[in-house]
């Protein structure tokens, strides 16, 4: 794929086969909770106070509704609840630790095997294993440019991520200083968060203030 050339297609999570200085905390974020309906089939998640143990590093403007049908069924309703606090969660750690934009829509389509991610600001849920804060976080990366950015090519193309910032917070978080981001199909790891099995909150928080760190790289 040419690297000037914007991709349309969604980035999906894989079906599984088997510091910087500190700064000031703030008590408040902008967090995002149960849905409200602001529209004929759209909810639209609404303010909350974040965890007093989360620490605010700067402002963030990720904001995200749910498409809802009118007049829901019972396997639609409890999509739509486990969507929610999956988003919930990871749009608070991602406005907790970074200062990233954006916003987007999301779907419930039974028909997506797992989850996808697009740039164009959508995320689709399809199967229950995937509407976890984990899987969201991963495709809330796909929305802001992990494998979808038209400069995703020349910044990972080579199997390396080759941005300085997001090099050299892996090699801090790892302690190493032959740590790398490796790259593919889309892609990162470590902490790209790719399957269920690699999440924990420290993991998460990493994963954050990478996609960030890709974004100042020129993602």
């Amino acid at each position: 794929m040419s690297a000037r050339r914007a991709p349309t297609t969604n980035r999906r999570t894989p079906i599984p086969r088997r510091t910087p200085k500190p700064r000031r905390k703030k008590a408040v974020v902008v967090a995002l909770t149960a849905a409200v309906l602001v529209g004929p089939g759209v909810a639209q998640a609404t303010p909350q106070t974040a965890p007093a143990s989360q620490e605010r590093v700067a402002a963030a403007d990720i904001a995200w509704t749910l498409e809802r049908a009118s007049n829901p069924t019972a396997d639609q309703r409890t999509a739509y609840d486990l969507i929610t606090k999956a988003m919930n969660a990871a749009v608070a750690r991602y406005n907790n630790l970074s200062d990233l934009g954006r916003a987007i829509t999301v779907r419930y389509d039974p028909g997506v095997p797992t989850a996808d991610g697009n740039i164009n600001g959508t995320i689709r849920f399809g199967n229950r294993g995937y509407m976890t804060e984990r899987t969201a976080l991963h495709e809330i990366a796909h929305t802001i440019g992990v494998g979808t950015s038209s400069r995703w090519s020349s910044l990972a193309g080579s199997g390396t991520w080759t941005g300085s910032q997001a090099t050299a917070l892996v090699k801090q978080f790892d302690g190493s200083s032959t740590a790398k981001l490796s790259t593919g199909g889309g892609h990162f790891w470590p902490y790209g968060l790719n399957y269920e099995n690699e999440f924990s909150s420290t993991a998460a928080d990493r994963h954050v203030r990478i996609v960030a760190a890709m974004v100042r790289d020129g993602l």
